[in-house]
């Protein structure tokens, strides 16, 4: 990469924040940089100093050559599965990582000494998106424009609009606007473990078609829609049969989430109440709407700023997992976290992203910090704080790069809260089977409320 469009490369050996927001936009380059000095992403190309983040290869698109993967609805098989850790980090060592690691996850060291810990595993860059999602990049990199109040992307689509983001909207956007699987149909699991051990549980069938994903769809043909979704509740009993169908719409600010409920017990279809923002959702209430993916939705309640880019271990090539010899039980614990040893950690360039709540606006959380992957424009972690400023809690969000559909696919989402000292769990596989991908052809009615009085009266 060179080192007069990306000076900072040069000082990457003290891993810490790298200048203001105004110094960074001034040496991230331009859009020509794609395919260059950048990778097709967006992301630098070239690894760290030290050689512990690897330059992108790029190598891989689809399954690599060494693993059996049996078509879509299979697991994904790990293409690392005989690596060991390079080290593992726990609370009596955390200090000499401190530079590497996110507020929350020392906050989890600190909150979990006996039982927390993370494996950290050699660096991979190794796979690359379908030529689809390179080339809506590519487009978006000429022509996106970011709105007058910041919320929404124009003359974008299909990708992450501003692969060489210059402020923290662009950012935010980068990451809620991603490509992601065209169609997603899977039944998933979501558990809530309290701290003295309780349990919430429920399995939700999604149906979910990412019309914004879709190279077969444009701007004009979507109608302002982003993803279309249909939810049913399979457990539990006292839940079972509620369905959820509606919309996302690309500006999300402008249109809010238009969404419609079928309830067993009134047998009736009406419209969902308030399904954004704060308001509670999933197992026990436990997260709330625009925590999805660590953060979904829209934007116009918080001011956006790029701290910088940072170097930390994050959640990578979570396979393992996901494996089938792998059982809820052994996912599940009651220490306040997940099994560790299931985990897998890499080290990162990760673009860090502060959200402070307007003074005008209302959100349970004022201040969030995201750190962004830089090769996936994906959010792998996130630390929310409450209004007195203190750190509450703290989410991961694991991920694969799923062969079928050439894109990086989001897997558990990791959700602690600090204080009560509990966590929860989404997007467990039922029975371990992975959801289908790009494999599902859904009717032009399927995403209707006309289809969910059908489906409620069967």
């Amino acid at each position: 990469m060179s080192d007069l469009k990306h000076p900072w490369l040069r000082t990457t050996l003290a891993l810490t924040l790298l200048g203001s927001s105004l110094a960074l936009q001034a040496n991230v380059g331009d859009a020509t940089a794609l395919g260059k000095d950048l990778t097709p992403m967006g992301a630098e190309r070239a690894g760290n100093a030290d050689g512990s983040i690897p330059a992108w290869t790029g190598k891989w698109r689809g399954a690599p050559p060494q693993v059996k993967f049996a078509g879509p609805g299979t697991p994904y098989p790990d293409p690392y599965a005989d690596e060991k850790p390079l080290f593992v980090i726990t609370a009596k060592n955390m200090e000499q990582y401190s530079a590497n690691l996110s507020e929350g996850q020392k906050a989890l060291f600190k909150r979990y000494p006996d039982s927390f810990k993370m494996p950290v595993y050699p660096s991979h860059r190794d796979f690359r998106v379908d030529p689809d999602t390179e080339a809506a990049i590519g487009r978006n990199a000429t022509t996106a424009k970011l709105s007058s109040d910041g919320n929404d992307a124009l003359d974008a689509f299909g990708a992450s609009p501003f692969p060489v983001p210059k402020n923290g909207n662009e950012l935010i956007l980068n990451h809620t606007m991603q490509a992601r699987a065209i169609t997603e149909e899977a039944n998933y699991n979501q558990v809530v473990v309290y701290a003295d051990n309780n349990r919430v549980l429920e399995k939700v069938n999604y149906k979910i078609y990412s019309l914004w994903s879709d190279p077969k769809q444009n701007a004009q043909s979507t109608n302002g829609v982003f993803t279309d979704f249909l939810l049913t509740t399979l457990e539990p009993v006292r839940k079972k049969g509620e369905i959820v169908v509606g919309h996302e719409f690309i500006n999300a600010a402008a249109q809010p989430r238009q969404a419609w409920q079928y309830t067993p017990g009134q047998r009736r279809v009406r419209r969902a109440p308030t399904v954004g923002y704060d308001s509670p959702t999933g197992a026990g209430g436990f997260r709330v709407y625009d925590e999805d993916r660590l953060f979904n939705g829209a934007t116009d309640r918080y001011d956006w700023k790029i701290i910088g880019k940072k170097e930390i271990f994050i959640p990578y090539n979570n396979y393992k997992i996901d494996s089938p010899q792998v059982s809820q039980a052994d996912i599940i614990n009651a220490s306040g976290h997940i099994n560790p040893d299931l985990m897998r950690y890499e080290k990162h360039r990760v673009w860090v992203l502060q959200a402070t709540l307007k003074p005008s606006a209302r959100h349970i959380y004022a201040k969030r910090t995201f750190y962004i992957d830089e090769d996936s424009w994906a959010a792998t972690l996130a630390d929310n704080y409450d209004a007195r400023g203190q750190l509450w809690r703290t989410n991961m969000q694991t991920s694969v790069y799923a062969y079928d559909i050439q894109r990086f696919h989001a897997r558990l989402g990791l959700y602690h809260d600090l204080i009560a000292g509990s966590y929860m769990v989404d997007r467990l596989l039922d029975g371990q089977t992975p959801a289908k991908l790009n494999a599902s052809n859904f009717g032009a009615d399927e995403f209707t409320p006309g289809n969910l009085r059908k489906l409620g009266t069967r």
